[in-house]
């Protein structure tokens, strides 16, 4: 989808600045505050990183020039005001300066912490390094993380009847992690499942 620029507020403040968060696509952690103008907008959408207006340096500057540390452009929208932006992105290592993944010192959420494996086990699956359970369990196939979700949804069942809450927990996480698994072997991402939820929930 063509994002229309030209209806933005950039006129709104003197230096035609406009706040641009990003946000980590896959995550869905928010990795960073900076600023644009039409012209780090335009680049961010043609090179496909995220490019910025840097207020101390008083030009364009790309996300990661220096460190390596890029952020890949996936979409862009803005609020209803049209005077900021939502930039979603994939980071390519860390994005705070410090070494840290978000420049936002914030506990991580349950969502985030689902994304944070759904992208381990995606790193997982391209390593060759065979220590990886994770990337035994793939080069089985169906039937060898098939028959591991089957076995975590009846030890589930089994805890919430008779184990505790505790085990009952953690054998969900068990379940889930495989599961993940599958749908990393299946070719599904979250995404497909989620576009069926939207389409249920309708």
């Amino acid at each position: 989808m063509t994002f229309d620029s030209s209806a933005l507020a950039w006129g709104k403040n003197d230096n035609g600045l406009l706040p641009a968060v990003i946000q980590d696509v896959n995550t869905g952690q928010v990795l960073m505050l900076g600023y644009m103008n039409a012209q780090a907008l335009q680049q961010t959408q043609s090179t496909g990183f995220v490019t910025f207006f840097s207020r101390s340096k008083k030009r364009i500057w790309k996300k990661g020039e220096t460190s390596g540390n890029t952020l890949r452009f996936i979409s862009v929208s803005c609020d209803c005001d049209g005077d900021s932006l939502l930039i979603r992105a994939i980071p390519m290592g860390p994005t705070c300066h410090s070494g840290k993944q978000s420049c936002f010192n914030t506990a991580e959420t349950a969502l985030e912490t689902l994304g944070n494996l759904i992208e381990t086990i995606r790193r997982r699956a391209k390593s060759g390094s065979q220590n990886s359970y994770t990337k035994r369990l793939l080069d089985g196939g169906i039937n060898v993380y098939g028959a591991k979700v089957l076995e975590e949804a009846e030890e589930l069942v089994r805890a919430a009847g008779q184990e505790g809450r505790q085990r009952t927990i953690e054998e969900a996480s068990d379940l889930l992690y495989h599961t993940l698994v599958l749908f990393q072997g299946e070719k599904i991402s979250i995404e497909n499942i989620a576009q069926e939820l939207r389409r249920r929930r309708r």
